[in-house]
């Protein structure tokens, strides 16, 4: 641990404002409570720790993941305050820079910030409150044993006697960080597991939270650019002599930005508003150069992937048993294709960023949800230090994996150095729509054999893009992802099994979307789990029982499930799914009837998550109803379709988005166990299509195999 020098006390304890910030330091990835410093307000590096209280006892803790309504402004503050024993409602949120080696990953993904950070966080605040009575025992003279910590106070129980944390910075700052700490039991927790109101609600209604598109920097200017209609697709030629007389536009030029192992290119016209930026570009003649490349349609798409699915094996990735040798021998058997489309992330805020190049310093201000990665893609490309790129978080608009990638903002940084000022470059709804990446379309043949009423064997080819390739992934390894859904107990339930990738390429873009590829395998494996039990003659519910008998949590998960949706009375209409996300694992039984004026309508969705630990109710029941939404949007309202390798939707006349009318009542219940936290943002949404089309075929005996599929024509 650093201590804290002479000279830097002796400055701090001359600063009526200074402050003590502690944070983790990760020298190999071991997260070490640290206290970086008593600090000045205005030194703005050292205030980049979790916690930070000044000397008039004002508590800072600061947020290192992005908020993009998933929660995690709420989650991660609510977690260091129970154990650093202050009231949220009297603390100050704020968003961390982008800052690795102070924070580790910052990438808000694979529904990560609470499940992979949660004891860190425990930690930290625990030991800050051990510090901060320590400190309180010392200017007393008295036992730390009589001594608590309360409301951000330190109390001394037999006098009465109470410090605020303010007076107890200076002191605190000269204590070494306690290498271990005792955390609370879960019964003595006064906020973690409690419905609070979140802390970003009041800024989000009153206009006060800050989004990208809100920042404002002097000097700035504003950029649209018009972009290739299809990735690899190159600028020929172009007449910018329209553009130029539009009032308002100072600059237009080439640019190109990485799109993972490839670039993108188009022309920015700059101007004094985004209104004067987008007048330019729509007054724009490019001409561009697509050739040396497929220009392919959806249909041909999915044509080839069904060619494929018929004559190739795969590569595999996971195999148990002999299913192949019990599948020719088998009576009972299944084996059918499944098809899951393209998405875009649609995002109610399009992508934006502000940029400022500065020569040897980059600046960035936006919707960000990998800090640490667009500060280390952009001191690669542009030859920064990467201690000078300095990336800053707003709130977001929604996210789901889109805001994760460092396309939009390379994008401003080189419109920035080439216009030598700060820029805003705002893309509209059709450039967020018909640029990418987007979520992969994927088919899946399935096989299957009943044997003696139980799964002889389960086997699964899987063909569509893979978002590793585009990473620079190996092309002779399978796609890992493929088993993404799938519940782990069936590995120990089913003895014949085995999961293969068909490799598959195309030029479109593809990338993460909300649950990546458990979105679309938790529809092929849990239809073909439903089709399996019909095969066998038995209850879904109870076919699924008996491949997950060794696992127990899972069996309760399925207790809660039966007896909330009274499944054992049950009448026609009802279906049922279970997956796996980001280690948590959730059920769902949907209800649906026949529509007074036909198709289908949905009456009701029970919910049983299993995420562990958890934070905050509230948050986990806004992000299921969330992924309902989500699921049924991708299942029955849209996607994105390809002619001529572009895509055709383009805005929400022709992407439509589930209304309020679509929605059905969504009861949920949370499960209460000791087990580690699970990812709390995604895991809700890949069991819904299934369990909607397990209960459409319940009702009409129509199954589904194709999504996604219009409920009025059912």
């Amino acid at each position: 641990m650093d201590t804290l020098s002479r000279r830097k006390f002796l400055k701090a304890a001359g600063l009526s404002g200074s402050a003590l910030c502690l944070g983790y330091y990760f020298p190999a990835g071991a997260g070490i409570v640290k206290v970086l410093d008593a600090a000045e307000d205005s030194a703005a590096v050292e205030m980049n720790a979790w916690v930070r209280i000044d000397t008039s006892g004002k508590v800072t803790l600061y947020c290192h993941r992005a908020e993009m309504g998933q929660g995690a402004f709420q989650a991660v503050p609510q977690i260091i305050a129970e154990e650093l024993e202050v009231n949220l409602n009297e603390v100050e949120v704020l968003f961390a820079q982008g800052h690795p080696k102070k924070y580790g990953s910052q990438v808000t993904g694979g529904s990560s910030t609470v499940r992979t950070k949660y004891k860190d966080l425990l930690k930290l605040g625990a030991s800050a409150r051990e510090m901060l009575i320590e400190a309180a025992s010392r200017k007393w003279g008295v036992s730390v044993q009589e001594c608590y910590a309360e409301g951000g106070h330190v109390m001394h129980r037999p006098t009465g006697r109470k410090f605020h944390y303010g007076e107890l910075v200076l002191e605190t700052s000269k204590l070494e960080a306690p290498k271990e700490v005792k955390l609370k039991s879960r019964s003595e927790y006064k906020l973690i597991g409690k419905p609070l109101r979140r802390l970003d609600t009041p800024l989000k209604t009153n206009g006060a939270a800050v989004f990208g598109i809100d920042k404002k920097l002097p000097g700035m200017l504003y950029a649209s650019v018009e972009r290739s209609p299809r990735l690899r697709g190159v600028v020929k030629s172009f007449d910018d002599s329209a553009a130029r007389k539009v009032p308002g536009v100072k600059h237009v030029f080439k640019v190109r930005m990485m799109v993972f192992n490839t670039f993108r290119e188009g022309i920015a016209v700059v101007a004094t508003s985004t209104w004067a930026a987008m007048q330019g570009r729509r007054a724009l003649k490019v001409e561009w150069d697509d050739s040396g490349f497929e220009h392919l349609n959806t249909e041909e798409i999915y044509h080839r992937h069904r060619a494929a699915l018929a004559a190739k094996e795969g590569l595999s990735f996971r195999k148990t048993g002999d299913p192949d040798t019990v599948l020719q021998q088998a009576a009972q058997k299944l084996d059918v294709v499944y098809e899951t489309p393209y998405q875009a992330h649609f995002c109610m805020e399009p992508l934006n960023c502000v940029a400022h190049y500065q020569k040897d310093k980059i600046e960035i201000w936006g919707p960000i949800q990998g800090p640490d990665w667009i500060q280390r893609h952009i001191s690669a490309e542009m030859g920064v230090p990467k201690e000078n790129v300095i990336v800053n978080m707003t709130f977001l608009g929604g996210g789901f994996g889109r805001k994760a990638f460092t396309d939009y903002t390379h994008e401003a940084v080189v419109i920035s150095k080439e216009i030598n000022a700060p820029v805003q470059v705002v893309w509209t709804r059709e450039d967020d729509a018909t640029q990418g990446p987007f979520r992969p379309g994927i088919s899946y043949r399935c096989e299957g054999a009943v044997v003696n009423g139980e799964i002889g064997a389960f086997k699964v080819r899987m063909a569509g893009q893979n978002i590793g390739h585009w990473d620079g992934g190996s092309r002779e390894e399978p796609n890992d992802s493929i088993t993404e859904g799938f519940l782990p107990a069936y590995f120990d339930g089913i003895k014949h099994l085995s999961f293969a990738d068909v490799p598959f390429e195309t030029p479109i873009p593809v990338m993460w979307w909300r649950s990546v590829y458990a979105s679309t395998n938790g529809f092929a494996f849990e239809s073909f789990m439903d089709e399996l039990a019909v095969k066998a003659g038995k209850d879904p519910l109870a076919f699924r029982r008996q491949h997950l008998m060794p696992d127990a949590r899972t069996q309760r998960l399925m207790d809660k499930l039966e007896e909330m949706s009274g499944w054992k009375n049950r009448v026609k209409g009802y279906g049922v799914a279970i997956t796996e996300c980001f280690a948590s694992t959730v059920g769902h039984v949907v209800k649906v009837s026949r529509h007074p004026e036909g198709g289908i309508k949905i009456d009701k969705v029970w919910t049983v998550m299993d995420c562990g630990w958890y934070v905050n109710p509230d948050t986990i029941n806004a992000q299921i109803e969330g992924s309902v939404v989500m699921a049924l949007g991708a299942a029955t309202k849209h996607e994105t379709l390809f002619e001529d390798g572009k895509a055709v939707q383009r805005n929400f006349y022709n992407y439509p988005m589930p209304m309020i009318v679509d929605m059905p009542e969504i009861e949920v219940h949370i499960m209460e166990n000791n087990e580690n936290a699970g990812g709390v943002g995604e895991p809700a949404l890949p069991p819904f299509a299934p369990a909607l089309t397990n209960a459409i075929f319940d009702l009409t005996g129509t199954r589904i195999r194709k999504l996604p599929f219009d409920m009025a024509n059912v």
